[in-house]
């Protein structure tokens, strides 16, 4: 484990801001997730143009998906991102600030499947439009990302490619995955509150959004009771101090150490979940140059 220390003067800014998460109740989220998405649209060309990188539409394994294209195309394989929002919101845009700086620094298309959300679309229905997606690239190498509830899902998805014999990605990145929606662990208490990004109720509301009445310990649902062996890719890990799921890296970290799975988990000092998006952050910046050349490096190797 990698522990920095900090955190930076931005960083201490931006929690001066007091900023609270909205209640996730089913009548605040169709409002939240047009919101969003509409500043995230708006926001899309300053990033873009920002980091150099291009967007496109497509249609993988009847999915709809968002590919992000590099200025300078240097490697033939793809990265498979999973976006993050409990299941219950986000979309491929929204996770921008984090996709851009990471397609210009690997000079890898980025694709991302646009999956269906609960409580619409309750469990199996993100696993399964990712996991179409995850069929059509898989023929080839390609690198795998996913943050917070997107760490779920490429856990998931990995878990089932090898269940059913496919190719698993090269390399691996989770940036502070849900992957126990039990939420069970000390963070979810010492840190509710104390994340300006996520809190307890919210987690608790969004795992029932998704799972319903199903066995929320099935590795499907929670990849953290998941098997794994030394077949599966180096991963890289990145979590924060304050970060709501500190508890959940941590476990999993460990899990896939015990398999026989190279891990690299990095705790962030002071920083809280996914803290990765915002991108003016050095400490940001800093994290997503160490993911892009895990990614790099492993897929080499690979």
């Amino acid at each position: 484990m990698t522990h920095f220390f900090g955190p930076s003067a931005e960083a201490l800014t931006f929690l001066k801001q007091e900023i609270r998460p909205r209640h996730r109740s089913a009548r605040n989220l169709p409002d939240m997730r047009a919101n969003a998405k509409a500043l995230a649209t708006a926001e899309a060309p300053r990033i873009c143009a920002m980091y150099g990188v291009t967007m496109d539409k497509a249609i993988l394994g009847g999915v709809r998906c968002l590919v992000v294209n590099p200025p300078e195309p240097r490697v033939g394989w793809p990265i498979l991102f999973g976006f993050g929002g409990g299941m219950v919101e986000g979309s491929p845009v929204e996770d921008l600030p984090i996709i851009a700086p990471l397609c210009a620094l690997t000079g890898a298309r980025v694709i991302v499947p646009d999956y269906r959300l609960a409580p619409e679309h309750p469990w199996p229905a993100a696993l399964d439009d990712g996991f179409a997606v995850y069929r059509e690239i898989a023929t080839r190498p390609f690198a795998i990302m996913g943050e917070s509830a997107g760490g779920n899902l490429s856990l998931t998805w990995m878990l089932m490619a090898r269940s059913e014999g496919l190719r698993l990605p090269g390399a691996a990145a989770l940036l502070s995955p849900w992957c126990d929606l039990s939420n069970a662990g000390d963070s979810l208490t010492f840190n509710d509150g104390r994340d300006p990004m996520l809190a307890r109720a919210n987690s608790q509301l969004a795992a029932g959004y998704y799972a319903g009445a199903h066995n929320v310990q099935q590795p499907t649902i929670s990849p953290l009771h998941g098997t794994y062996d030394a077949g599966f890719p180096p991963v890289i890990i990145t979590t924060g101090t304050r970060d709501l799921l500190l508890s959940q890296a941590v476990r999993m970290s460990q899990r896939l150490r015990d398999s026989g799975t190279k891990v690299e988990l990095r705790v962030w000092e002071g920083l809280w979940h996914v803290f990765e998006w915002h991108h003016d952050l050095p400490e940001a910046r800093r994290s997503i140059q160490q993911i892009a050349d895990h990614l790099t490096h492993g897929m080499a190797a690979a």
